[in-house]
């Protein structure tokens, strides 16, 4: 495994508009790195969404909001996230008033919270099939803290949230037993028939590779716990909010075998932590917003790895 030192800003030159008060500043790292490596770190560092089991990132412009902070940090946070998303390529919203779709939340009460959220909007928890997995959804663990709504596209353009709940869509079927026959109607609305929900269908290529089935973000809500927060730095801060802003982690406890931000805040890791977004991580992410959305789980993987390879070897 080859090693060598270069100096690396802290998300890259293009990340550069930074309030006074909270300066970038260029590290010296030690890149280390192989083919291996990085096929090893895209195996294990993204989630795998519920319905088709495979990798979610931003299909819509991205409106990040920040509540609970003053307006300098506030405004820094926003931008530095738009920032980190266009070096990865993924889409950002540059409408000065647009519908935000990523909140991140600064408060004394996170549990207080996601309770309400949990009561009042429980889409944004995510895929959950039970109460009792609604409960735990629900559940603060973390002193940082991520929840993904995604939804579903199949190779006919047609969205599905993924829910794991009823949906209430309007369908009314005259007789079940007419789905065997192939004589429903379930787009007819016509008064006296009866409403039953459904699931939705996913029009597909049927090519087990790439069936044209694709999974996006929705919603993301990261909350942050203001009380365990004492002694962070905004810059790390910012690029670790970043990271759970574009993609969805498999552990956040899990320490990554590259160096990585999401590291820093990992309980079983005992690597100095990194003090920005790092070369590996950027490069994920640039390997998740180019890769074949349609492909399976561990097409989709591997592409990310040959990506990750392409641009860090280039950079020795």
């Amino acid at each position: 495994m080859q090693s060598k030192t270069v100096r690396l800003f802290a998300v890259s030159v293009l990340l550069m508009a930074t309030p006074a008060s909270a300066e970038m500043s260029t590290e010296s790292v030690t890149v280390t790195g192989s083919r291996d490596a990085y096929h090893d770190f895209s195996q294990t560092f993204a989630a795998e969404t519920h319905v088709t089991g495979k990798m979610a990132r931003w299909e819509h412009h991205i409106c990040p909001i920040v509540v609970g902070q003053n307006a300098k940090y506030t405004a820094f946070i926003t931008q530095h996230i738009k920032y980190v998303a266009l070096a990865a390529g993924a889409p950002v919203n540059t409408e000065a008033s647009c519908a935000p779709n990523i909140e991140i939340v600064f408060t004394t009460t996170p549990q207080a919270l996601i309770d309400t959220v949990s009561e009042k909007q429980s889409d944004y928890l995510g895929y959950f099939t039970s109460s009792a997995q609604q409960k735990e959804l629900a559940t603060v663990t973390r002193p940082i803290q991520a929840w993904y709504a995604t939804e579903t596209t199949d190779r006919k353009g047609r969205i599905h949230p993924d829910t794991g709940r009823t949906l209430n869509i309007g369908n009314r079927i005259t007789n079940l037993s007419s789905l065997a026959n192939g004589n429903s109607d379930i787009l007819n609305n016509a008064p006296g028939q009866s409403l039953t929900d459904l699931p939705p269908f996913y029009a597909s290529d049927g090519n087990h590779l790439n069936d044209g089935i694709h999974t996006g973000f929705r919603h993301i809500l990261i909350v942050l716990d203001s009380t365990k927060l004492g002694g962070q730095e905004i810059v790390p801060l910012t690029d670790y909010i970043s990271m759970l802003a574009l993609s969805q982690i498999n552990s956040l406890d899990a320490c990554q075998g590259l160096p990585s931000i999401v590291n820093r805040m990992a309980r079983d890791c005992r690597h100095e932590p990194e003090n920005s977004l790092t070369m590996y991580d950027l490069a994920y992410l640039q390997g998740l917003y180019h890769m074949t959305t349609g492909r399976n789980m561990v097409a989709q993987r591997s592409e990310i790895g040959d990506l990750m390879t392409d641009r860090l070897e280039k950079q020795k």
